[in-house]
């Protein structure tokens, strides 16, 4: 085995120890619901293997000299560390009898990479599983790399936090960067529960959704969302904590710091500001045009409701059924949806940083080509106070990222529409999967075929993961294999 496999299987043991104590972690909840006592060896004894595997493949390696992970290896690190994650605490859900290894697989993968769509049944879920689904969108919206690297310092090195699609630092350590971002994740969690709980929610469902909401994951512990709560105090709650949960890590930073005009200046936060003033009202018309029961005030506020669960890739609803919505309005979430949340944010999709720079990039290709060709614009945007000139290697970059997005997008969708659903329900439905969302047209669920399972459970996988760093796992991997057979 080459050396680099040995430091992924020597590093990997980090993350295994630490998905054994995640797995323990629901525990918590049984001194207030004592009689799912019963459902505590599901948790004990994936976890303790767990940590006891991780233990041992280190006592392994204990006279192993550590270095950093080459490039490409590190994101070979990561993608084995979510299957990982996602396999292990799959064993829970498969040791109840009521859910197959494809089920499992898919309700975790869903919550690790913060999507949201379910085949839980959460009327009949015990609580101890409904706060363990909580746990994984919490591990899963900061990133597991994040989270061990808050702990063992620069250990592990830049370019693994890199390969879990982290990009800003806070502060120029990284171990305290990563602990500045869980903390600024934690103290909105805790303000969104009491928050919750004030406006007449237990304090169980509250800080479930304010998880769901903070990590953009959408889990919720009502089978009618947030529409079963009929409330307009909690609907405005949930979209304060979806916005923040959209929102780059390094601009709640600045947040932090009172430095609002920095903050404004932000291109993504721009972006959902002039999206919410104009799409809204349009999403309003057509909903009143469409002979909606609702009035224009009523229709304005669900439409702001499922513009903000969508754009920031949260997947909570106001409305009973999606299947209710005009085609015009659903037309549009698919839109937002596949736009996504912010970069760097537990927000999934294109990320609104990517559309916002191939616009100005088309905007500034068409001025330069109609301009003088002795007179050269320069192309820029305003990222986190500061106005970033762009080069032609990142338009391209992004350009390749939205093609390769879409290619994605299409293929699913056309899966989708081989079991009979209509192309815009299927457009729908894969874009919640890949843009890890969570709202549904009523495709994914129990009964769903399999393939649909895995066809949702692969694009939640890699749109969590950017799909890039997939591709470059595979083709090292395949390049490692060749070469092995070559020599």
């Amino acid at each position: 085995m080459k050396k680099e496999y040995h430091l992924i299987v020597y590093y990997l043991s980090f993350f295994v120890i630490l998905i054994g104590f995640v797995q323990l972690i629901p525990l918590v909840v049984l001194p207030f619901y004592p009689d799912e006592i019963i459902y505590a060896p599901h948790f004990i004894v994936p976890g303790v293997l767990s940590i006891l595997g991780g233990l041992v493949v280190r006592s392994c390696y204990k006279n192993f000299k550590i270095m950093q992970l080459p490039s490409f290896y590190d994101s070979i690190l990561v993608v084995i560390t979510w299957i990982s994650a996602i396999v292990i605490s799959a064993v829970p859900w498969m040791l109840t009898g009521h859910y197959n290894f494809t089920q499992a697989i898919f309700e975790m993968t869903s919550g690790y990479s913060t999507t949201g769509l379910s085949v839980v049944d959460v009327t009949h879920c015990p609580h101890i599983f409904l706060f363990f689904r909580t746990v994984t969108l919490f591990v899963g919206g900061v990133g597991l790399v994040l989270v061990v690297t808050s702990v063992l310092s620069d250990r592990l090195g830049l370019n693994l936090y890199h390969a879990e699609g982290h990009s800003d630092r806070l502060l120029p350590n990284l171990a305290k960067s990563a602990q500045l971002i869980l903390s600024i994740y934690s103290f909105y969690i805790v303000a969104g529960t009491i928050a919750y709980v004030i406006a007449g929610m237990d304090w169980f469902a509250a800080i479930n959704h304010s998880v769901a909401c903070l990590s953009t994951g959408g889990f919720s512990v009502h089978p009618q969302s947030i529409y079963g709560y009929h409330s307009a105090v909690i609907e405005i709650i949930t979209i304060v904590l979806m916005i923040l949960g959209n929102t780059n890590f390094l601009v709640h930073y600045f947040l932090i710091k009172r430095r609002f005009k920095t903050v404004l200046h932000h291109c993504e936060i721009r972006f959902m500001i002039i999206a919410l003033l104009i799409v809204v009202p349009l999403m309003a018309v057509i909903l009143v045009s469409n002979c909606y029961e609702h009035s224009f005030i009523e229709s304005l506020r669900i439409s702001v409701f499922q513009l903000v669960s969508a754009l920031s890739t949260t997947g909570f609803q106001s409305v009973e059924t999606m299947k209710e919505l005009p085609n015009g309005f659903l037309s549009i979430l698919i839109l937002a949806m596949v736009i996504g949340g912010g970069i760097e944010s537990t927000a999934g999709g294109i990320k609104q940083y990517r559309f916002v720079l191939s616009i100005k990039s088309l905007a500034h290709y068409i001025r330069q080509s109609m301009s003088n060709t002795h007179v050269i614009r320069t192309n820029y945007i305003q990222r986190a106070g500061k106005k970033i000139e762009l080069s032609d290697g990142e338009v391209k970059n992004t350009s390749f990222f939205i093609i390769v997005y879409l290619i994605f997008f299409f293929i699913g969708s056309w899966i989708f529409t081989c079991f009979g659903y209509n192309l815009q329900d299927a457009m729908f439905e894969f874009s919640s999967s890949l843009s890890t969302v969570g709202l549904s047209v009523g495709i994914v669920g129990y009964s769903a075929h399999p393939i649909i399972l895995w066809t949702s459970t692969i694009g939640m996988f890699i749109g969590r993961l950017e799909i890039i760093i997939v591709f470059h796992v595979i083709i090292r991997v395949l390049y490692d294999i060749k070469k092995k057979e070559l020599t």
